[in-house]
């Protein structure tokens, strides 16, 4: 399939409108903002449902979703420059949806994805500064924490190109638990065991369906310079890795039982969760690697359920 006929079909306009930033943002990939509705759930019922919590929590989202749109434009423009995005993305249009990267279909200029990187990020760093001054606690850690989510977001693909360096997994896994544990603790001054748990379940959903990604675009990555476990290693030893973070995951759902930290229901309650995991766990064995992909993410979407359940059946028994 020619490159045209690819950008025919992934329904590229050519236009640099409303629709293409909207596409450089990732406004469709919503996952890592699932994470409010945990802390929400996690709260006690006299916080839980007070307007100043939906007030703050919602500003939390706006402010998320505005970093997030400035690492993936940086994302964008780097994985441009260095034609990463181009191997990865160009020769499986159909599936990949071309259109989702805006600097290679077409529709929009570097010069356009670098002014709008700059501008959500200084308007995503004054965001948090005001969760920071309208929260009614603030924990040095998580004033720390929430500094540092935005910073490593910011150079995740840019400046110290964190995720070139050899630290993707680590980022993917650390923005979602910090996320979680910032504006929990925002709102209650601290952290419990229980979310710490919650919060690391949540954060390694995205890190586990980013190793499919991984996997499928490792010969593009390694031609860029981009370290990651799958260009570091073979293609069997990447699995293995794949497979040993899917078993921490559940290894940590049942260990955080066992320890106390978790109801002893709570590895009944994510059963699905564990079936999921190893659906796309032997898909992805068996080379399906985009659709092992899908699965994660799928399953990652039922962790959050089934987190905010468990919460708040939890919260109704104590």
């Amino acid at each position: 399939m020619s490159q045209q006929t690819a950008l025919q079909r992934s329904g590229v306009t050519g236009r640099g409108d409303l629709a293409a930033y909207a596409r450089l943002a990732k406004l469709d990939i919503y996952d890592y903002y699932l994470g409010l509705l945990v802390v929400w759930a996690l709260l006690a019922s006299t916080v839980r449902w007070k307007p100043q919590t939906f007030g703050l929590l919602a500003l939390v989202l706006v402010a998320e979703v505005v970093v997030v749109a400035a690492m993936v434009g940086f994302d964008d423009v780097t994985g441009y420059r260095d034609g990463s995005d181009a191997a990865n993305y160009g020769s499986d249009a159909a599936r990949r949806r071309l259109a989702r990267k805006p600097l290679v279909a077409g529709t929009l200029t570097e010069a356009q994805a670098l002014r709008f990187s700059w501008a959500a990020t200084a308007l995503g760093s004054a965001l948090w500064v005001a969760v920071l001054a309208a929260a009614p606690h603030r924990p040095l850690w998580a004033v720390v924490l929430a500094a540092v989510c935005v910073a490593a977001s910011v150079q995740y693909s840019w400046g110290l190109k964190i995720s070139y360096r050899g630290f993707q997994e680590l980022f993917l896994i650390g923005l979602g638990v910090g996320w979680t544990l910032v504006p929990y603790a925002l709102l209650t001054g601290g952290a419990s065991g229980f979310a710490v748990v919650q919060a690391v379940l949540f954060g390694s959903g995205p890190m586990l369906f980013g190793l499919y990604s991984n996997t499928n675009d490792a010969d593009g990555d390694r031609a860029a310079g981009r370290i990651t476990v799958a260009t570091l290693v073979s293609a069997p030893a990447h699995r293995v890795f794949v497979a040993a973070m899917t078993g921490a995951q559940v290894a940590l759902i049942a260990g955080s039982a066992v320890a106390g930290a978790a109801p002893w229901w709570f590895p009944v309650a994510l059963l699905p969760l564990v079936g999921m995991r190893l659906a796309h766990l032997v898909i992805g064995f068996r080379g399906d690697i985009l659709r092992a992909r899908r699965i994660a993410i799928h399953a990652h979407r039922v962790t959050v359920v089934l987190l905010v359940v468990t919460d708040l059946i939890a919260g109704a028994l104590a």
